[in-house]
């Protein structure tokens, strides 16, 4: 899964004295392939290279990062539901996504005072690549930093003749040598199509999950046009010079034990098979090679798992100790390890990677570059021989990911479950293989050629790539029942495939969340196949997951663990009308409404409350935006109060029918009786939990998870403000004791404490709120109310600092930092010298409050968005304010200025006094 594991979290020095410029702005952009100026004269307007043209000597060095996260999606909501195990983070995902993916396009450069010197988009210097399920996410979670990314590429390209950073992956992180051909080449031919959309071009090179490598996997790389990969040292049995007129017969040199030199590229042939390799578009053939890069082994480990990233110069000197000294012409110093690890695995080390690749590499005329930019200068000379099965994380060759070998275990568990899940899979794809196999042709010209070409549907459900992908491989002209079932047919095959991610075995147990993961990608799959095929695997599925042993009592088996995480976990177009008719009574939902992947259309709906009692009725048309698939249903939801609540749900019937139940249901609301409601409410919709019509009655706890807590959370409300205003009361009755208590350094009665904290903390959350409101339109229409809003915030600081109170109100950082952003947005467009005044004012007071009340206040995106402005507005505003005639004018121009460097000075930025 991944090449390193490293929980520890440090802090990061770097040393440094120099100024950045900023990657975005247009002085930035016309330095072509030069790096970033690292002087500190760019304050007054110099700039300067520290890189000359590119050479093909010397030394070069490259860092490459796999960025990967396996998928989570619920596989019925195409969604990732909330994780507790990331919290305060929603899901780890977004968590590793805040330590990780966005700290390195937006990486610090700090001098010794811990002030901002320069923000570098670490993805311009790192070679990297990234899963796709990955990018899917950051696409929808972060836009920005999604472009910062494809930005990175760009602008590596520009630098380096045209080869970019980024490298392609095996789409789903399966285990190559122990997938079927045809399962490689759909993988393979995935994470290219998926490079390319994102990327705009064809990948150089692929880097393959957990390295996992034979020569069918290499043969079938080379086939599909990719040129090199990088594997582990450990992977090579042998190499030797290449054959030339002056010795056509150079010695082999055993490298089996990890000796081979990692400096250069190798050349790996492929045995022959008898035929001729033939790219499959264009017929052309293809070389009977793939080149190969090792990353250096120590290095990488060390990188994962000591202290090497603590600081730049460390990481200078471990990359230094692997520079030979044989005077060759050039050598490429090549390490590699997980993404994660700057900054996930090791907090803060992307701070250590920016400045030692914009000033500690450069100083001492070391070349950053990339694998595909080097093999352009450097062809490869020496060719290599690989294992015939490898990996770079299991000593056995494949078998971490298929059998008990040991790798990924310790304790007192055992690994006995990985070989029969791994065979129950199989014998599960090759049963769908059939499926797709017999009604795959109904649909299409080639159905295989289908299957490799979804990958564009994948990546985009709009109904203008349905319709072209349709065009490109359907059979004959599809009616929307047929392109209903292709669908059904295509999703069996995409779950097929991520059933397979290689997270289900890595790791001890089976029924951790990545091996519960792939048998839910596996249930979906059984679920479509039943509905096209109309068979029945999954009896045989269970039977068979019987064999596999677990670790975890409670679960015994997996045919258990299915059972009770697998099963349950399953989503019909009922339980999606439950959760619409249930949320609606919380809701005021459009005519049109996105559930996760499923569109709702409401046809009818109308709502009555009668004392306690809420009913709601309706009709509402579902539509799966990942197979279309259509579905009206009517239903009716009565809540009691508090957190009961009776939903019926039933296929729509007809409209006459419908308008009889749904006056009969609000004729027994009329008698303000709960019990003839629910009576009338089993007549109409069925009398069970599941009748023989498939009707069926939901509650609060057939919710999505999320709806569900927000749900809880609401009708908790009432019950906590009650509380509130008890606690409040408590308090100011005893608050004179309690301040005596304080005053006399005396342990105050815990009951008048917390009484204090939550009252306290109540006044901070709504004074914030309250202040977040008014300053909604910027400038406010109100500011006197705002002054007041912080008067109030000051009086609570001080307030909880006397009475030594431990706030408990966790939403109040972000909220006052996303004050702090947005009127700092507002300071550094502002003309009006009066109106950028109090908005200054205004952030130096929350700034204040917030070291006061102790929450520690990420100022990063503040810093991002003040540090743009400086550059691109600030500093040439104040050179020309400095070289102007006097007047009034630019009088106020300099003391603006002047405010808005002292912010800067504030929020931690490196600017001049």
């Amino acid at each position: 899964m991944t090449l390193s594991r490293h929980n520890s979290r440090s802090e990061v020095s770097v040393q440094s004295d120099v100024l950045l410029h900023d990657p975005q702005t247009d002085e930035q952009s016309q330095l072509d392939s030069r790096l970033e100026c690292q002087l500190e004269s760019q304050l007054s307007g110099e700039t300067c290279a520290i890189q000359g043209q590119i050479s093909e000597t010397g030394i070069y060095v490259t860092v490459h990062g796999h960025f990967y996260q396996p998928p989570r999606e619920n596989p019925y909501l195409n969604a990732i539901e909330r994780q507790p195990s990331a919290s305060p983070y929603h899901d780890w995902n977004e968590r590793i996504h805040h330590e990780c993916y966005r700290p390195n396009a937006f990486a610090r450069v700090l001098n010794d005072q811990g002030n901002l010197l320069g923000i570098v988009n670490n993805y311009e210097y790192l070679s990297f690549n990234i899963g796709p399920t990955l990018m899917s996410w950051l696409e929808q979670a972060d836009p920005e930093v999604y472009q910062r990314i494809l930005e990175a590429d760009r602008k590596s390209c520009d630098r380096l003749g045209g080869h970019g950073n980024a490298i392609a992956q095996v789409y789903n992180h399966i285990i190559l040598p122990l997938a079927s051909d045809r399962d490689k080449r759909t993988q393979i031919r995935w994470g290219k199509a998926d490079f390319k959309a994102r990327f705009g071009r064809d990948p150089e090179g692929m880097w393959l999950a957990e390295t996992a490598v034979d020569y069918p996997t290499l043969r079938i790389l080379a086939e599909e046009g990719i040129r090199f990969i990088i594997l582990a040292p450990s992977q090579a049995q042998r190499c030797r010079p290449m054959p030339t007129h002056e010795d056509a017969d150079p010695h082999w040199i055993e490298v089996g034990g990890s000796q081979i030199d990692p400096v250069r590229p190798y050349r790996c042939f492929l045995p022959p098979t008898g035929e001729q390799l033939l790219h499959p578009a264009s017929l052309i053939p293809q070389p009977d090679y793939i080149d190969i890069f090792f990353y250096d082994g120590p290095i990488s480990r060390d990188m994962g798992f000591n202290d090497v990233l603590s600081s730049s110069s460390h990481f200078l000197g471990r990359i230094g100790q692997a520079v030979r000294g044989d005077h060759r012409q050039s050598q490429l110093i090549s390490v590699a390890t997980d993404g994660e690890t700057f900054g996930h695995h090791k907090g803060g080390t992307e701070k250590a990677l920016a400045y030692a690749f914009t000033h500690e590499f450069p100083q001492r005329g070391w070349l950053v570059t990339n694998y595909a930019h080097y093999l352009s200068l450097h062809a490869p000379d020496w060719e290599v021989e690989l294992k015939p099965v490898t990996a770079w994380s299991c000593s056995h060759g494949v078998d971490r990911w298929q059998d008990d070998c040991g790798c990924g275990g310790g304790g007192e568990w055992h690994l006995k479950w990985r070989r029969p899940l791994r065979d129950t899979l199989d014998w599960l794809r090759d049963q769908l293989v059939t499926i797709y196999d017999q009604h795959g042709s109904r649909f299409f010209a080639d159905a295989w050629a289908a299957r490799d070409g979804y990958v564009a549907v994948v990546g985009d459900r709009s109904d203008t790539m349905l319709d072209a992908f349709f065009a490109q491989h359907q059979h004959h002209a599809l009616t929307p029942a047929e392109r209903v079932d292709a669908l059904k047919l295509l999703e069996m095959q995409r779950h097929a495939l991520l059933m397979y991610t290689s997270c289900g075995w890595f790791f001890e147990e089976v029924s951790r969340p990545e091996g519960t993961q792939v048998l839910r990608y596996a249930a979906r799959a059984l679920e479509l196949a039943e509905e096209i095929a109309a068979l029945r695997l999954e009896p045989e599925f269970i039977r068979r997951l019987g064999t596999i042993p677990s670790n975890v009592e409670i679960f015994e088996n997996g045919a258990e663990l299915y059972r009770q995480l697998v099963a349950p976990a399953r989503i019909t177009l009922e339980q999606v009308s439950a959760h619409y008719a249930i949320s609606s009574l919380f809701h005021s939902y459009p005519q049109e409404q996105r559930l996760y992947c499923y569109s709702a259309q409401r046809l009818d709906y109308q709502l009555r409350r009668m004392g306690s009692l809420t009913l709601a009725v309706g009709q509402v048309q579902l539509t799966s935006e990942i197979t279309r698939e259509v579905m009206s249903l009517e239903f009716a939801v009565l809540h009691l109060g508090g957190w009961d609540f009776h939903c019926c749900i039933k296929p729509f019937s007809g409209r006459r029918a419908y308008l009889q139940l749904r006056d009969d249901l609000f004729e027994a609301l009329s008698l303000a009786s709960a019990a003839q409601v629910i009576l009338a409410m089993s007549r109409t919709f069925g009398d069970s939990q599941s009748d023989p019509y498939g009707n069926r009655t939901f509650s609060l706890q057939d919710l999505f998870a999320e709806e569900r807590h927000r749900l809880m959370h609401l009708l908790s409300q009432e019950t906590l403000t009650r509380l509130d205003q008890l606690y409040t009361q408590v308090y100011r009755d005893n608050y004179g004791v309690l301040r005596a208590f304080h005053r006399d350094a005396l342990e105050p009665p815990r009951g008048l404490q917390v009484a204090a904290e939550i009252a306290i903390s109540h006044r901070l959350t709504h004074s914030l709120q309250a202040l977040e409101r008014e300053t909604s339109d910027l400038p406010p229409t109100n500011p006197d109310l705002c002054d007041s809003y912080l008067s109030e915030l000051e009086a609570i600081a001080t307030e909880a600092y006397h009475l030594r109170c431990q706030l408990i109100a966790p939403q109040s950082k972000q909220t006052m930092e996303r004050l702090i952003q947005r009127l700092l947005w507002q300071a550094l467009h502002e003309t009006d010298p009066a109106v950028l005044e109090q908005a200054l004012g205004w952030i130096e007071q929350l700034l204040t409050i917030g070291d006061q009340l102790h929450l520690s206040l990420a100022l990063d995106r503040a810093q991002e968005l003040y540090w743009r402005s400086l550059h691109q507005q600030i500093l040439p505003r104040w050179h020309s304010a400095q070289h102007a005639p006097e007047s009034d004018a630019g009088a106020a121009e300099l003391r603006s200025l002047q405010a808005l460097l002292k912010l800067g000075r504030a929020i931690a930025v490196n600017v001049p006094e």
